[in-house]
């Protein structure tokens, strides 16, 4: 009887085939050990390449990316900004990136694809496009698909043939560096505190923008005028003189600062911060620009509820498609829009570095449990914790004080920084402070803070759909409305489509956050006891008042800008009233005394 038998007498050849089967056999029963994945080494971005790459970024407003831009130039780089991504590069994102990502992942990473594959359609080979531009984004970790997103680009950029172009990622742990460590990008003194006012200044005219278009009197000047400011501002940004002791120094000194590196570069770090922070240029272009702003006619009559914006932090501050352009909708509506400055971020991780500090300090602390009369232990517990809060400490209060500073210069009527510590405070019945992801707490005690000090008239929140940290939040949310009644509070999850779904959700909640403006105006128009007409008219006679710089103080349980407004005319009104009255009063009586 025949058979199919082969016999081998060859040893080898039996264990190769064993080996053969033996796999065959893992791999149908799904046994088989994937190999580890390995971060891919990319070419480095070095020095002698700055002259030739450039650099690319983008994801902020246009405010922000001018600024940031002319800083990269002064310090001198190449760069350039990506286009505000549109629904097309959204499309382009999900056509070339994994399935199930979120929102902003698919509009930044498919708005870089967009620009390149633009290059290559002026003209560009692929090959010139990866040896002469580079890509550099932020980066984080923890429970948040924001940790995926350098994977993602690379990713996207391999799928769409731009495999091996370069990403350099600024993480908030580790700061600027490439997969090779190697110094392109290279962080220095006068680049950190060139992005410093840069961030600064894009958040405080961020926020003056949205303060004053709504009640110019000649439509479309506000952004004719921040158009010329910030480019102003960017000419400062680009052309402003590096500091060198070497050349301000008087001449007898200059030897001495030339042999001694160490002297020289102590010098040269004080000298270019107090250049950054307190030069006589830098200072003359904010009040430039602070003067060419005031020269804007508002009407601060006009009644528009004052809307909140809060959410997932590329949300929240994007200006096109990626969240259905409604910053400009909710004007268009007629409502004021309070933006979110970066700069409540920044505030927050160090808020959060001290939080974790605190709260590790018993495992981290260098010895466990020591003796009552072990006080040089004692005090090594102690004062380790102290110099990391200190430190903390030290760059908020650098932080705070900066950015109030910027505010103070360019008209002081920016909103502040919320405090840290009382988001926290009025988040914790809601959330944890240390569940960590996305906004963490700070969407919860946002919505708290500006709803009982009376701040806004309503809150919205934007968020990518499927957003993990955002959905915790709104999940909170509703045991937060239930406690505050009087609270008008609207997420909105943002995507490629469905934006006239958006829209008409935003108009439902307008309307009774126009409701409560309103309300909130009448009554304070009645409290005057003058009418409307009598208040305009007193306007028209001081033509500072329609100056948007005029300082208009605060008074608590006042939301409306509007409302805020007319109760401080009427108090002008009252004031010179009784100013004339004890004038006239003074004048009568001065003949009778003459005349004894």
């Amino acid at each position: 009887m025949a058979t199919n038998f082969v016999q081998i007498e060859n040893d080898s050849e039996i264990k190769r085939r064993l080996e053969a089967e033996r796999a065959r056999l893992r791999k149908i029963a799904g046994l088989d050990q994937p190999q580890h994945f390995h971060r891919p080494v990319e070419r480095a971005f070095t020095a002698d390449e700055r002259s030739r790459v450039t650099i690319l970024f983008g994801g902020f407003t246009w405010k922000h990316e001018d600024l940031i831009r002319a800083v990269f130039q002064g310090c001198g780089y190449r760069c350039e900004k990506l286009p505000v991504p549109n629904v097309a590069a959204f499309q382009t994102g999900k056509e070339f990136g994994n399935n199930g990502q979120c929102n902003p992942t698919y509009f930044t990473v498919g708005n870089l694809v967009q620009y390149l594959q633009f290059l290559e359609k002026e003209g560009l080979s692929r090959q010139q496009i990866l040896d002469h531009y580079v890509f550099f984004t932020a980066g984080s970790c923890g429970p948040c698909r924001f940790g995926m997103y350098e994977a993602e680009y690379r990713f996207a950029l391999k799928n769409a043939g731009f495999d091996g172009f370069r990403v350099l990622l600024f993480k908030d742990s580790d700061g600027i560096k490439a997969a090779s460590g190697e110094p392109g990008l290279k962080f220095t003194v006068d680049f950190g505190f060139g992005m410093l006012n840069a961030m600064h200044l894009g958040d405080v005219i961020n926020d003056l923008i949205y303060q004053i278009r709504p009640y110019e009197l000649n439509s479309g000047e506000t952004d004719r005028v921040f158009r010329e400011t910030v480019a102003g501002l960017c000419e400062d940004l680009r052309n402003r003189r590096s500091f060198e002791i070497e050349q301000r120094a008087p001449d007898w000194t200059k030897p001495k600062f030339k042999s001694n590196k160490i002297l020289r570069n102590t010098f040269n770090v004080f000298g270019k911060w107090h250049e950054h922070m307190w030069g006589k240029d830098y200072l003359h272009a904010l009040h430039s620009a602070r003067e060419k702003l005031d020269s804007v006619e508002v009407d601060r009559t006009r009644v528009k509820p004052l809307v909140k914006i809060t959410g997932e932090f590329w949300a929240q501050i994007t200006e096109g498609d990626g969240n259905f352009h409604m910053f400009d909708f909710l004007e268009r509506e007629g409502a004021q829009v309070l933006v979110e400055p970066i700069a409540t971020w920044v505030a927050y991780l160090m808020y959060q570095a001290k939080a974790h500090a605190k709260a590790k300090w018993p495992v981290n602390r260098p010895y466990r449990n020591p003796e009552w009369y072990e006080l040089k232990k004692q005090f090594a517990n102690y004062i380790g914790l102290r110099k990391k809060l200190w430190g903390i400490g030290a760059g908020e209060r650098m932080w705070n004080y900066f950015y109030h500073r910027t505010i103070k210069h360019l008209g002081g009527i920016t909103h502040q920084l919320a405090p840290q510590a009382e988001l926290a405070e009025l988040a914790h019945p809601f959330y944890n402070q240390f569940a960590r992801g996305g906004e963490g707490h700070l969407e919860v005690g946002k919505n708290v803070y500006y709803t009982v000090h009376k701040l806004c008239h309503m809150v919205l929140a934007l968020k990518p759909f499927g957003c993990m940290p955002s959905s915790q939040s709104d999940g909170v949310q509703s045991a937060v409305i239930n406690k505050f009644k009087d609270m008008i509070f609207l997420p909105i999850e943002t995507s490629g489509e469905g934006e006239v779904n958006a829209h008409s959700r935003v108009q439902m909640a307008l309307g009774e956050a126009k409701v409560k403006a309103k309300t909130e105006f009448e009554q304070c128009l009645k409290s005057t006891g003058k009418s409307l007409n009598e208040i305009r008219a007193y306007i028209e006679e001081h033509p500072e008042l329609k100056r948007p710089f005029y300082h208009v103080p605060h008074r608590a349980g006042v939301a409306g800008t509007a409302a805020q407004f007319i109760l401080h005319v009427s108090e002008r009104i009252d004031k010179d009233t009784r100013f004339w009255k004890r004038v006239r009063v003074g004048g009568s009586a001065i003949p009778a005394t003459s005349g004894d």
